[in-house]
């Protein structure tokens, strides 16, 4: 397969032509470049869950209520809407509209939307109500992963293709992955793409039990890093087939020019010493774009600063760049780690490089790691950038990796 995609894949290029977030840092594409060109982090203090940690974990909270999304969205005061699919639907609707898209039949379109927690936070809150609470008995059926996709397809209206991708931490790099391979399969025409999730106890106390998350601002890539900060959002990118976006006269965002997919096959929860599972899904992007690794300017790093996460990136990063490693920088010290959402978060990041002109900073690092010596970009660092690698690593080894070109 990979070699039929790398033969075709000047047959029909994926362009972008539209995006749609919510996150720690804005509630819009505007407000989250805004956050990142100041390098203002959206982490802070726990608010809106109650938790016997909110004293000693930092998170990267949306800022609006639950009230303040349904109200938004004008939805009826009885919905069964989590937290999750209120994101997702906020995200979505934004990428539709800056794709300027007016009748979503134009065009065989599909959803592809990522999600690892799903309606948990309304299920774990009412759990025990459940059996005695006809009030709440409709979040039962809101708790399925593919709830969430299912209202965002009913409320946009796309039915040609409508799945849920739940592949922890990747799953959002793989469902734009999947869009843009079904497009370039001549399948659809036009796939929304992305993911979204919420903060939860769950993951809250679930990390917690790992020993994966930090009590101070996270330090990707620093040598004293400690854990990462949890965090929830949203987002959301339209793709469409060139020949079609450029028909309509659509503004071009950027293409989605590389994507792969490998599974080192080591951890349940961790990534192997060597980085093979993300060295491989690189080097997969590599070859379907049909790019040298000098053409690569900026590298959005997975980078949850955890002690294993980082190393195992550096130590691919190196394996596949060797010594000419372009600038580098992971922005979960904006956004915290938003877990299925964060492929999409950081795709909408990469293609705002691409538009800026600009390397965005990795905040808080001050110590390189010994083992592999790899500094990251620290202060925003204007530069001619042609084509971004963004990764995304989840549990069980699975590792995606997807390239954003300008043109």
């Amino acid at each position: 397969m990979q070699n039929t995609e790398q033969n075709n894949s000047t047959s029909c290029r994926v362009a972008i032509t539209g995006m749609g977030i919510i996150s720690a840092i804005g509630n819009s594409v505007e407000e989250n470049l805004a956050s990142l060109l100041k390098a203002e982090t959206g982490i802070g203090s726990i608010s809106q869950i109650e938790t016997i940690h909110s004293e000693n974990i930092k998170v990267g909270e949306v800022k609006l209520l639950n009230v303040e999304l349904q109200s938004h969205l004008n939805l009826p005061k009885d919905n069964n809407f989590t937290r999750t699919s209120l994101l997702g639907l906020y995200a979505a609707k934004e990428a539709v509209k800056n794709a300027e898209i007016e009748d979503i039949k134009s065009h065989k379109t599909g959803l592809i939307s990522a999600t690892t927690i799903g309606g948990m936070d309304k299920t774990e809150q009412h759990l025990k109500q459940f059996e005695t609470d006809a009030a709440v008995q409709k979040y039962i059926n809101s708790h399925h992963a593919g709830d969430s996709t299912q209202k965002i397809a009913d409320a946009l209206g796309i039915t040609d293709f409508v799945t849920t991708i739940s592949t922890a931490c990747s799953s959002a790099t793989n469902a734009i992955m999947l869009g843009t391979r079904l497009i370039k399969a001549g399948q659809l025409e036009r796939v929304i793409v992305g993911g979204t999730d919420s903060l939860s106890k769950f993951t809250i106390n679930g990390f917690k039990t790992l020993m994966l998350q930090s009590e101070e601002l996270c330090k990707p890539f620093d040598a004293n890093r400690n854990g990462l900060n949890l965090g929830e959002a949203a987002a959301y990118l339209v793709l469409e087939a060139e020949p079609i976006a450029k028909k309509e006269n659509k503004s071009i965002l950027g293409y989605v020019s590389g994507y792969g997919n490998a599974n080192d096959a080591f951890h349940q929860t961790a990534s192997s010493d060597d980085g093979e599972g993300a060295y491989l899904a690189m080097q997969k992007a590599l070859k379907i774009s049909n790019l040298e690794t000098s053409k690569i300017d900026y590298i959005n790093a997975h980078g949850t600063a955890t002690p294993n996460n980082d190393l195992s990136e550096s130590v691919a990063i190196k394996r596949v760049f060797d010594n000419n490693i372009p600038d580098f920088s992971s922005t979960k010290a904006f956004t915290g780690h938003t877990l299925a959402a964060a492929g999409a978060v950081e795709a909408v990041f990469s293609v705002l490089a691409l538009q800026e002109q600009k390397v965005f900073p990795n905040l808080n690092f001050k110590t390189e790691i010994s083992e592999t010596g790899l500094i990251p970009t620290t202060k925003l660092k204007p530069k001619n950038i042609n084509h971004v690698l963004s990764n995304s690593f989840g549990f069980g080894g699975n590792c995606s990796t997807i390239i954003l070109s300008k043109e």
